[in-house]
């Protein structure tokens, strides 16, 4: 198996993209292909002891910020490290591909180069939620801000797939998030996809209130682009405050920071439970081939794990049940 990383994708890269894919080979025993600007990332290779034959690089002399249009960007930066990346992917060079970089240019990329499955009328940006239950999978949070009904069923299809093949879940709970947790709730979208989502063969549980998502109380959480993203976005500024408002009442007395030390692993595996990087990124779910996300802040750690999470799509041959799944259900 062979995993193509963007070297150049997110904020700390080289660094992150080539620590990430060294730890990776070791730990995880697996074959990596960074593209990138050559000198640079093999500069950054060097520092390393890497056995021999398990990382190769492409070079690529350009790279695409997060400033510019994903499209534009796409068609003309050929020869930036995302697109030559993808089109690595696309010619059977790698079996799956890793990128901390343009989420918009990704997705934009991913559409244009790797091409949606058969059946598919749209691409979902998908994560992991973290829970008081353990992990929930969010789809969209991004990818697609205005949705029709068919859409949410195909993403409806796609999570109870992947949370069960990749996550690990036995029959995996779906949920359509809306404002009420009874039947008829909600907005013409989240209606209409309702009845679509009644009549598929996956355990759907029906609508779902956002404020008990934090709760586990589905294994996968449905929902258009806008409703995703900014439920993300809402619970990590919510998990920072709750963690700056902590520090500060921990360190205002004496017996606060005796109180802050003696509960000091705890604290540090709550942390570790809501943190980004235990979890890789996020897949981008619909494409003919393996894509997945990194954080854009993602560093050595987290870069490892969105190439775990590549491998696991791999063996689990997600892709191909996804296909099955569709195009089953299309014909019924």
């Amino acid at each position: 198996m062979k995993i193509i990383v963007d070297g150049m994708g997110g904020d700390n890269s080289p660094e992150a993209a080539v620590k990430g894919s060294v730890d990776a080979v070791k730990e995880l025993g697996l074959n990596i292909i960074i593209v990138g600007r050559k000198e640079i990332i093999e500069r950054e290779l060097s520092k390393y002891e890497v056995p021999n034959g398990t990382i190769d690089v492409i070079n690529a002399k350009e790279v695409i910020s997060n400033d510019e249009e994903p499209v534009l960007a796409i068609r003309r930066k050929k020869d930036s490290s995302m697109v030559i990346g993808l089109k690595a992917l696309v010619e059977g060079i790698g079996d799956g591909f890793v990128s901390a970089g343009s989420t918009g240019a990704l997705l934009t990329g991913g559409l244009f180069i790797v091409k949606r499955i058969m059946g598919i009328e749209r691409a979902a940006l998908a994560t992991v939620y973290p829970t008081t239950k353990g992990i929930s999978f969010l789809l969209d949070v991004g990818a697609n801000v205005d949705c029709k009904p068919e859409y949410l069923k195909q993403f409806a299809i796609m999570g109870s797939v992947y949370s069960e093949k990749v996550l690990g879940v036995k029959e995996p709970k779906i949920g359509l998030a809306n404002i009420g947790a009874e039947k008829g709730k909600g907005n013409i979208l989240v209606k209409e996809a309702y009845d679509l989502m009644e009549d598929l063969d996956i355990n759907f549980i029906g609508n779902v209130e956002v404020r008990d998502v934090p709760n586990g109380i589905a294994d996968v959480i449905v929902c258009d682009g806008f409703v995703g993203n900014v439920i993300l976005k809402l619970t990590e500024g919510m998990a920072k405050a709750l963690f700056s408002s902590l520090k500060e009442e921990f360190t205002k007395s004496l017996q606060s920071k005796f109180g802050a030390l003696m509960l000091k692993s705890q604290l540090k595996s709550f942390k570790g439970r809501l943190d980004y990087r235990e979890y890789g990124g996020a897949p981008l779910l619909g494409l003919k081939q393996p894509v997945v996300k990194a954080h854009g802040s993602s560093d050595a750690f987290a870069i490892k794990n969105a190439i775990r999470q590549v491998k696991d799509f791999i063996e689990m041959d997600v892709i191909n049940i996804i296909e099955k799944d569709i195009n089953v259900i299309e014909k019924n």
